[in-house]
């Protein structure tokens, strides 16, 4: 799911987009390669990756076409920097929960950092409370206002992807 917003946090854009290609597995650490040994597994891994880094790379060229006016920065909730790589780890708990979301993370901030943009990074725990305490009276405006504009669906993951704009927008705080 992208929720894009202008420098004054209106919502321009949101919707979800296709970050693996079709028949391709969607989960393979923590579903697909269960089955699996290490080797076929990071074959697996690998190939879906590649399929991500496409179809994600076609999805953000669309959404930058429909909105129409440069997007700058992407924000992505954070990851780990120990995240661990090795297939072998990645299998096993903790980490076989969050692999394939952290891969899939670690493919948009590529793919943005490939097209020029900014990528930030929020902590989901905290987001909207931060974004409020930046926005202040216009918190609840901002932030649940689109839903009474645009319609469902504006759920919580909406908000949080608006308040990461809000706060990448504030804090400035930038990896490439």
């Amino acid at each position: 799911m992208a929720v894009t917003a202008s420098a004054t946090h209106q919502v321009v854009d949101r919707r979800r987009i296709e970050l693996v290609g079709p028949g391709t597995a969607s989960a393979p650490v923590h579903h697909e390669g269960r089955l699996l040994d290490d080797a076929a597994a990071a074959v697996l891994v690998e190939q879906v990756r590649a399929s991500a880094t496409r179809a994600t790379s076609a999805s953000l060229e669309e959404l930058a076409t429909a909105v129409g006016v440069p997007i700058v920065s992407m924000s992505l909730r954070a990851w780990p920097a120990d995240f661990p790589e090795a297939i072998a780890v990645l299998r096993r708990p903790p980490y076989e929960a969050r692999a394939d979301s952290v891969m899939y993370r670690q493919v948009l901030a590529e793919c943005a950092v490939a097209r020029g943009w900014d990528v930030h990074f929020y902590d989901a725990k905290d987001v909207e409370r931060q974004a409020e305490r930046v926005l202040g009276a216009r918190a609840d405006e901002v932030l649940r206002g689109p839903r009474a504009a645009l319609g469902p669906p504006w759920g919580k993951d909406h908000r949080m992807a608006l308040a990461a704009t809000v706060l990448a927008a504030d804090l400035g705080d930038v990896r490439r």
